[in-house]
């Protein structure tokens, strides 16, 4: 009998969407340590995104052109409204800036082999610029940062062109960190830090207190480097009508806008899940801004975060930005996540074991702050570094980088277009209300824009 009763018994797993196991996680956690989560890579909730637009290939109406015989130019110029320079690119698809510190010396100098042979432009990231990658990269954006750390007039004259990051899409509002196991000394030396320290970025420039300070730095900049270097101005996604317009007030020949998506090396979970726009929304606000102040083609438009496929590019191109910058996407050609790395005589090694040592496993792993990257990309650390070697690294991201440009090139003449920056908006749909909503593109198979009034 009460065997019988027993065996009726029922364990309910029920979980609370209020509190499901990913909550009760970090609150067991906080209890534990009373500490905030520290974590690189980007977003992981779901938000509307590219893959929720598709485009509407030419068939009657439209004609398409033949991929074998009918070409399909990709050519990009960005700063050509003030700097006497402009920086020329044979693919609209460029590398975003990735500190060293961040990223070891061999990746840098991987990013700027890849770059160079398929024609496109590497960026220096927090903490200065290194030989490597300089070397190595026919086109360095040299990035100023609110930490002006390794900042060198120098180099700035070396770079060919500037970019004046305000924000960040993993963290608007908050400045980058670098934690101490990081520090070496070489990165130490080049940000005039000590060895074995956390770092933690400044917030905001500080030489200026709002957007009328800003006019004065890009003069500043522009009479340094004898009014030759295009100034981009970065703006994490928050709130970008108003950013963009601001940036283009401040004479900015580039706006680089960064949505949410966007990656980092280490920074507050709550930051990166919570603080900020996606893409999608920040894209049409940016090019709405341009359109309202008639800069469209004057000023030139850089999307990033979360940007993985030439289907992306394509989408992005579409919406009226005239390039895209990448960095995670990157960092995951280069073998981030991988399940093995490469040595020198071409042997994939297992990297099983030092995924475990940090608690995690391939595909999973965003612990790139440790400084203990299984596969030599996001370490300082003498013997890991040398897991990621440059010229191997390179090929991978150059066939990441012309296989994007491939499938790019593909879906423009799928469109019936001879260049790809003669993308429109005409040319996609959404598959779902909010991205119709925040890409103003109409819902597939309607008229109908959300907000918009029906049709």
């Amino acid at each position: 009998m009460n065997e019988s009763h027993n065996s009726d018994k029922r364990i309910s797993k029920e979980e609370s969407w209020g509190y499901d196991r990913s909550t009760l996680d970090y609150i067991q956690r906080a209890a534990a340590h009373g500490l905030y989560e520290i974590r690189g890579l980007g977003a992981k909730r779901k938000v509307p995104h590219f893959d929720d637009l598709v485009f509407l290939g030419a068939s009657m109406s439209r004609y398409p052109l033949e991929g074998y015989r009918e070409k399909c130019a990709t050519k990009t110029i960005l700063g050509t409204r003030f700097a006497s320079r402009p920086v020329e690119l044979e693919i609209p698809i460029t590398v975003a800036g990735m500190s060293f510190g961040a990223l070891s010396a061999n990746v840098k100098e991987a990013l700027g082999r890849a770059a160079t042979e398929v024609g496109t432009s590497t960026t220096t990231g927090d903490g200065g610029m290194t030989s490597e990658e300089r070397n190595s990269s026919k086109v360095l954006v040299y990035q100023c940062l609110p930490s002006r750390y390794g900042f060198n007039p120098d180099d700035l004259r070396r770079a060919d062109a500037i970019e004046v990051v305000i924000g960040q899409g993993a963290k608007p509002g908050g400045g980058g960190m670098l934690l101490g196991q990081k520090v070496n000394p070489r990165v130490a030396q080049m940000r005039t830090l000590p060895a074995g320290v956390d770092q933690r970025s400044a917030s905001r420039h500080p030489d200026w207190t709002g957007p009328d300070d800003l006019i004065i730095k890009i003069h500043e900049l522009r009479e340094i480097t004898d009014w030759e270097k295009p100034i981009y101005v970065k703006v994490g996604a928050t709130r970008t009508f108003h950013d963009v317009k601001l940036a283009i007030h401040a004479g900015a020949d580039v706006i680089v806008v960064d949505g949410m998506q966007g990656g980092t090396a280490a920074t507050q979970t709550c930051f990166i899940e919570h603080v900020g726009i996606p893409t999608l929304a920040a894209l049409r606000q940016a090019v709405d801004a341009l359109e309202d102040m008639n800069m469209k083609g004057t000023v030139q438009l850089i999307i990033s975060g979360g940007i993985r496929t030439g289907a992306d590019v394509a989408k992005a191109l579409a919406m009226g930005a005239d390039a895209v910058s990448i960095g995670q996407g990157v960092l995951m050609a280069l073998g981030c996540n991988s399940e093995s790395w490469i040595d020198s005589g071409g042997q994939h090694i297992s990297a099983a074991q030092d995924y475990l040592k940090i608690g995690t496993e391939a595909g999973y792993c965003h612990h790139c702050h440790t400084g203990q990257c299984p596969v030599g990309i996001a370490t300082q650390d003498e013997l890991l570094e040398q897991r990621l070697r440059p010229k191997i690294g390179a090929k991978r991201l150059k066939n990441y980088l012309n296989t994007l440009n491939m499938e790019l090139t593909t879906i423009a003449r799928a469109c019936g277009k001879n260049n790809v920056h003669h993308l429109e908006r005409e040319d996609l749909v959404a598959l779902t209300i909010e991205a119709a909503a925040m890409a103003n593109i109409p819902l597939a198979g309607t008229e109908w824009i959300p907000g918009n009034g029906m049709k």
